[in-house]
């Protein structure tokens, strides 16, 4: 190769480009180029267009050498000489080059997309290795990310799903929390989309968009104890089995059982746990597992019990939570559901602490939920751990104002999105 300026344009690599110069300011390098490209006809009357003008773009470009690059990019203003023409004039566009109205080029802003989305990376991170705005970054990940996760097929099929809420953002003086809605594919693992909100409204509204065909699949729909979600899937999804996630079901024993604790402390110390109170010091033996605890542990529990609990109300609060542990340790699921509803009533006995009664009342009010996991097999566990990865990428930002950008991020980084089409698309 002895044409320096072809070994040029060759390295740039761009189609159908003339590179006309590079400027080195000391910071970035500069690549000048223009289209060759020959005269259009007018899209109206076919007359070869003239020459107008010669506006030029800056253009964001991937860096080359460790140096940032900035693609300046001659473009034809083109003229219809029809002076019958309505035409007028108009800019040539080439989309490989750069998307219109977008302040990156084509390969940067699929790279910066990449590298925000798929990677998690911080956008001030790409925009300070690009050597360009916060702004711009964010503005090219939306725009290829909107496209990039409208692809009909990411959705697919799926015959489980989950949904449960994580934080958006606090807003105002009183630091007022507003919250979003995960939809998860819990058989996949894979986050489907964001509802801005926790309520009935939104949920529905999107089962609804997806079609009866889609939502005549889903055979099985999980959740924690929320009203809400649990009055979502008796519009939306009637026929599916309702399975409450057994995490949460032991989590609220254990919930009980330490409100126990705690006022039992109260009551017979007059002050809040301190680290020489039996039942201070039993908090943690008391919410561990049976099974997990030795016999030096078990002693232990039994003489700080005796000594802290005179009525025996943590002891039972403590046999209560055990025993909705033993929901999960039946095999069969009619067996379950005759010990889950059983159990309730139990619970709700008179000798029972007040917060053990609740408890009763709440496995009462969700028996059928609760015993349908004999049934399916499935959790909320994978749509927590989609939860688990929405809250990365809040933290790697930042935290979210914008719930546009809250949701493409938390999608391209959980969702799952075919990457393979991102080289394919274009924004618009």
């Amino acid at each position: 190769m002895f044409d320096p300026t072809r070994a040029c344009e060759l390295l740039v690599g761009l189609p159908d480009v003339n590179v006309l110069d590079v400027i080195d300011d000391g910071e970035r390098l500069c690549v000048v180029i223009e289209q060759r490209t020959a005269r259009p006809a007018c899209t109206a009357c076919a007359t070869v267009a003239w020459v107008k003008d010669r506006p030029v773009v800056e253009l964001v470009d991937l860096t080359a050498f460790g140096r940032p690059v900035v693609l300046v990019w001659r473009k034809h203003r083109w003229h219809c000489p029809n002076r019958e023409c309505a035409t007028g004039s108009w800019v040539g566009e080439d989309e490989r080059i750069a998307p219109p109205r977008m302040l990156m080029t084509s390969r940067a802003g699929r790279w910066a997309t990449r590298q925000v989305g798929k990677h998690g990376r911080a956008i001030s991170g790409v925009a300070g290795e690009l050597a360009c705005d916060w702004h711009t970054i964010n503005a090219t990940v939306v725009a290829y990310g909107e496209v990039l996760l409208a692809d009909p097929a990411r959705l697919g099929t799926t015959d489980a799903l989950g949904l449960d809420e994580t934080l958006f953002v606090r807003r105002g003086p009183y630091h007022e929390q507003q919250w979003a809605t995960s939809i998860v594919d819990v058989r996949k693992g894979r986050l489907l989309d964001m509802i801005e909100g926790r309520d009935v409204v939104g949920p529905c509204v999107w089962l609804d968009e997806r079609g009866p065909v889609w939502r005549d699949q889903i055979l099985y729909a999980t959740l924690d104890l929320s009203s809400i979600y649990r009055k979502v899937f008796d519009t939306m999804l009637p026929a599916a089995v309702q399975v409450a996630d057994p995490f949460h079901v032991i989590k609220l024993a254990n919930s009980k059982l330490d409100e126990v604790r705690r006022r039992v402390q109260n009551e017979t110390c007059g002050h809040r746990g301190r680290k020489d109170d039996p039942l201070y010091r039993a908090r943690k033996l008391l919410t561990r597992a049976q099974e997990r605890v030795n016999d030096t542990g078990t002693e232990k529990l039994r003489g700080l019990l005796d000594a802290g609990d005179p009525r025996g109300e943590v002891r039972m609060a403590w046999h209560a939570k055990e025993s909705v542990r033993d929901i999960y340790a039946h095999g069969d699921h009619d067996t379950a559901s005759a010990f889950v509803a059983q159990l309730g009533i139990d619970l709700q006995d008179a000798s029972c602490p007040p917060e053990i009664n609740t408890l009763g009342k709440t496995i009462v009010r969700w028996k059928t939920q609760i015993a349908a996991w004999h049934q399916a097999h499935v959790s909320n566990g994978p749509t927590e751990a989609a939860n688990n990865l929405i809250k990365r990428v809040k933290r790697v930002a930042f935290g979210f104002a914008n719930f546009r950008n809250y949701r493409i991020r938390a999608l391209l980084y959980a969702g799952r999105p075919n990457w393979d089409l991102l080289d394919t698309i274009t924004p618009h």
